[in-house]
């Protein structure tokens, strides 16, 4: 343990990329790659979804994106060799990150019945089992099928295609285990459930509230952005239980102030927030607006804007008027001087983006979190002009682009209409299961066949012991997948591995180059073509994958020609722009510019596309701390060493940990009350609904966190985390917010 960074990025992250490029891909790999992410005529950084800079410069990857793509380029195999050596019951002992760095999977593998190991499979013999498997069941619904958010927008619209003309919308996928409650509070409020900003506004606002976020770690390229949008004059509050490094400072590394210097000053005024006490201080922050609107008419709140474009605000103003400041300090763990200072910045600004993550996404109450959010930008207008709105970041690369293609289990009928109408079937009209159903289901054993295409949603998942359980009851699971995970570890009576080709590597399908696209969190789709020669001949690109699954189960029918579409990808874009709105003449646009801007009525006309036609204020209740003594609220949190669930390293250079990820953070103060010492060893569990869950071995670090919360990280504390303790409406994962007990190991 050593003291917390003080700033993000500079000569550290260099030698970082520069370490992970030579160990893993080697030098000249990795420089082929890294001058190809994301640029025009190369390939989208297969990390997080932040935009691309309209003005391309040659270098445009961070440290996490340089570390994705290493990972992704590296010269290790995991091949038949390696698993008929390592029996799965083995491999389940490993932790994440040693499966993850036994390099990438080769050959399709087969899991028999009865057996302890994978051993090689062709690949039209594991297609007939996928096939032979699926067409068994009593009824589509008994099969479910998640995505992952590297999937490209192709492979997500051939994907959703093959499901649903087998006939179900079990469409788990990891929307639903991060921004679900986004999309849920956006719809409601204002009628559409993405990002209503441009990356160009940023340099137009003049607030920027970053809420429940970590950027240094999480979308570091998004340091670049507010380092612009600092320069050219934006003040910048942060609200965060953690003050952590990319809040503070970015150092450049792309200028000598930011390798040798002190890089610049990003947060103006930092919000220590306690955990899940962001609307208790969102409600303070709009009522700390209203007096200031009470004792100047005028001065604080945009009322025409109120006025002619939205609904509710006489309830909302009323819920807030009654709401006593006590309460809202004592549920925030923000005094109201501060909070009064965070209003004072808001009033005077004139254009105030809102940005935010997980850290609002993952609660009980996530979606009042997002709608306390849209009420705040609302009271000064700050939706559908330049400058202003709100920014969900989305944690995958193309996780919204997923959603946009139809993979989602609560379909809306226009897409299902546009399906019927260009293939010729009947689409499934019932909601299918989300990835809570989807293991509750295969717990029960309603769901006896489970496809992932990409991703690791066993280590994803909260209560890994009954979603293991869930899983093992399953007749086959089925994993599309780069490298080895812990999903690979927990299997059903029959299990495949199929290995993908990744992001960066060269996609060949009869002769020709083929390239796909994705989206970005601000709505903006864009071409990726990868550079890298693949390292084994037997890997398949995933639209090829689905097809192969696709004709075994279903073969060609009707206006469906799985193996045509499977290798020609213009052939699946000319689906997508009959089907999908926005994509008009797609395969053409995307060929003339890099980039496709969709269409967004909120951003782009201050449409709302909601019943009323208007953004709807609503009103949300919070509640007051009250846990027993020696109870806290954990959250969980991500190291820079990491991304998702793929865990790079032990260490976490910008909280000073190195050597283990099995650590709790608490206050000091909270330490001293509760006996503790520093670095001693402790044993965490969690309470909900009369049950109690327990993991062993945490090493106590005292850090500045509010006091009566703690914090561990994930995925490695989500044994700790209930499945049902979900957020209302939107069915999330609670990990941000678990009430939790410690006691000294025994």
């Amino acid at each position: 343990m050593t003291p917390p960074a003080e700033a993000a990025a500079g000569l550290a992250a260099v030698k970082e990329v520069l370490k992970q490029s030579v160990t893993k891909p080697g030098l000249a790999r990795a420089v082929v790659a890294l001058t190809n992410t994301n640029q025009p005529d190369g390939f989208d950084c297969p990390g997080c979804a932040w935009p691309d800079s309209a003005s391309k410069k040659h270098v445009d990857f961070c440290e996490n994106g340089a570390k994705a793509i290493a990972d992704e380029a590296t010269r290790k195999r995991a091949d038949a060799t390696f698993f008929k050596h390592s029996p799965i019951s083995a491999l389940a002992g490993r932790t994440g990150q040693w499966l993850n760095d036994q390099g990438r999977i080769t050959e399709p593998l087969v899991k028999r019945n009865d057996s302890d190991r994978y051993e090689a499979i062709s690949w039209d013999d594991a297609f007939e089992l996928i096939g032979q498997e699926l067409n068994a069941l009593d009824n589509p619904d008994q099969a479910a099928f998640y995505t992952s958010g590297r999937t490209s927008n192709e492979g997500a619209f051939l994907y959703q295609l093959f499901v649903r003309q087998f006939g179900t919308n079990n469409f788990p996928d990891c929307s639903n285990l991060c921004h679900e409650s986004s999309g849920r509070g956006m719809t409601e409020s204002i009628g559409t459930g993405k990002g209503t900003v441009h990356l160009e506004d940023f340099v137009l606002a003049d607030a920027i509230f970053i809420l429940g976020q970590n950027p240094g770690s999480n979308h570091p390229r998004m340091l670049a952005t507010l380092q612009e949008a600092k320069r050219a004059g934006a003040t910048i509050v942060t609200v965060n239980p953690l003050d952590e490094a990319g809040l503070k400072r970015f150092k450049n590394p792309q200028e000598v102030s930011g390798l040798l210097g002190k890089g610049t000053k990003l947060s103006d005024l930092h919000v220590p927030v306690r955990v899940n006490g962001d609307v208790a201080f969102l409600k303070g922050l709009c009522k700390a607006m209203l007096e200031a609107e009470l004792a100047v008419p005028g001065s604080a709140l945009d009322t025409e804007f109120i006025n002619t474009y939205t609904e509710g605000f006489t309830e909302f103003a009323a819920d807030i008027e009654q709401t006593p400041w006590a309460s809202i300090e004592k549920a925030s763990g923000v005094s109201r001087g501060l909070i009064a200072e965070a209003a004072a910045i808001a009033i005077s600004a004139e254009n105030t983006i809102c940005c935010w993550a997980m850290g609002l996404t993952q609660h009980k109450n996530a979606v009042a979190n997002i709608q306390e959010v849209l009420n705040f930008l609302m009271l000064r207008g700050n939706l559908g002009k330049p400058g202003a709105g709100a920014c969900p970041v989305r944690g995958h690369s193309n996780v919204q682009g997923d959603r946009t293609m139809g993979i989602w289990e609560r379909p809306n009928a226009a897409l299902l209409d546009a399906l019927q109408a260009e293939f010729a079937f009947d689409p499934p009209r019932e909601h299918g299961l989300d990835a809570i159903d989807t293991i509750n289901a295969m717990h029960d054993g309603m769901v006896k066949v489970f496809i992932a295409l990409g991703g690791n949603f066993m280590a994803a998942t909260p209560d890994w012991p009954y979603t293991t359980k869930a899983l093992e009851s399953c007749r086959l699971t089925v994993q599309i997948s780069t490298k080895l995970n812990r999903s690979h570890t927990v299997t059903g009576e029959q299990a495949l591995i199929l290995p993908a080709l990744g992001r960066t590597e060269i996609d060949e399908q009869r002769g020709e180059l083929q390239f796909v696209t994705v989206e970005n969190s601000m709505g903006v789709v864009s071409r990726s073509e990868g550079k890298l020669k693949p390292i084994s001949d037997e890997m398949r690109s995933e639209l090829s994958i689905i097809a192969g699954m696709a004709e075994a189960t279903l073969a060609d029918s009707g206006a469906v020609k799985w193996s045509d579409l499977g290798s020609r990808y213009d052939h699946v874009r000319d689906h997508i722009s009959r089907v999908i709105p926005g994509f008009n003449n797609f395969n053409r646009r995307i060929r003339e510019a890099p980039r496709l801007v969709l269409p967004h009525a909120v951003r782009d006309e201050r449409v709302f596309n909601t019943p009323s036609g208007k953004a709807l204020f609503t009103v949300h209740n919070f509640d007051l701390p009250d846990f027993p003594e020696g109870h806290y609220l954990m959250m969980t949190i991500r190291s820079h060493d990491q991304f998702n669930t793929t865990v790079y390293s032990q260490n976490d250079r910008y909280r000073g940990i190195a050597g283990s990820r099995m650590v709790v953070f608490m206050a000091p103060a909270d330490i001293k009350a509760a006996g503790f010492t520093d670095g001693q060893l402790l044993d965490i569990s969690s309470h909900h609904k009369g049950k109690t869950r327990m993991m062993e071995g945490f090493r106590l670090v005292p850090y500045a966190i509010p006091r009566g919360c703690v914090a561990t990280y994930y995925p490695e504390s989500n044994p700790l985390i209930p499945l049902d303790h979900v957020a209302d409406i939107s069915n999330t994962p609670a990990y941000k917010s678990v009430e939790v007990s410690l006691k000294a190991a025994s």
